[in-house]
């Protein structure tokens, strides 16, 4: 179970996951020592699941981004995850979200321009026998929220505020 120092430093993390150990140390009020080894414990329980970096989408010769709403033909097993593994190849997608509702996949992708979108969605989507519908919404503007929610029952890991 997940204390307040550990949600401290998890929050300290997504914020930037690049801060040293005697930052993360100082900021929750630490031992460096009882730091290092809380991550490495959170590490370990799969709390923390890796580290990314944020590329400029620009910087990789995207100039524009879309979610893709899919809506499957049926939803047997072998054309949910015929479809999931599908999608784990192109390198277009950005995520994905498999979801309950009207739409069965919500896919983030990135491509150089409208042209390359358009033969991207006619080639991995409406080309797929296991796709019936899909719906293209394109993206202005992108902001990760770095703030952590926390829903555990205890008030004192709450956000302040």
């Amino acid at each position: 179970m997940l204390d307040r120092i550990d949600v401290a430093l998890l929050r300290l993390l997504r914020k930037n996951a690049r801060l040293p150990n005697k930052t993360l140390a100082e900021k929750t009020g630490v031992a460096p020592s009882t730091a290092l080894e809380r991550i490495r414990r959170l590490h370990e329980s799969r709390t923390i699941q890796g580290y990314h970096a944020e590329v400029a989408p620009a910087a990789i010769g995207i100039g524009l981004q879309a979610m893709v709403a899919v809506r499957l033909a049926r939803h047997s097993r072998p054309m949910v995850d015929g479809f999931l593994d599908h999608l784990q190849g192109l390198r277009e997608v950005l995520a994905f979200y498999h979801l309950a509702g009207a739409d069965d996949f919500l896919v983030h992708v990135g491509v150089r321009d409208s042209a390359h979108l358009r033969e991207f969605a006619l080639t991995a989507f409406t080309e797929r026998e296991e796709v019936a519908h899909i719906q293209t919404h394109l993206i202005f503007d992108f902001h990760r929220n770095t703030e952590l929610p926390v829903y555990l029952q205890s008030p004192d890991l709450q956000s302040p505020g």
